[in-house]
């Protein structure tokens, strides 16, 4: 289940250091280069309730990784109706409408 709080939801509070604003649809050209930045997306962790990602995933991304990603020209696409308002401090809405994901 996506989101800091694991609620489905982007919802943000004062526990979500990352901001984890932007829900995606987790793409595997996404995942790799997540893991080559540093945080790995795909190994399970138990310990935490986190199952792994694969590709096809919905997940609540921090705004700043997104935009890395976006600018690395590997963003994954954007579910916008799920993505935290938020997300427009640190992410322009046309970027975000261009990676919105087509169901």
């Amino acid at each position: 289940m996506t989101g800091f709080f694991r609620d489905g939801c982007c919802n943000t509070g004062r526990e979500d250091m990352g901001l984890h604003l932007v829900c995606t649809v987790v793409t595997e050209e996404f995942l790799a280069f997540s893991q080559h930045a540093g945080n790995d997306l795909t190994t399970p962790m138990p310990e935490y309730g986190f199952p792994g990602l694969q590709p096809g995933n919905r997940w609540c991304l921090c705004a700043q990784r997104w935009k890395q990603a976006l600018d690395a020209g590997y963003a994954a696409p954007v579910v916008l109706e799920a993505t935290h308002m938020s997300a427009l401090e640190f992410i322009d809405l046309e970027d975000l409408r261009e990676y919105e994901h087509k169901d």
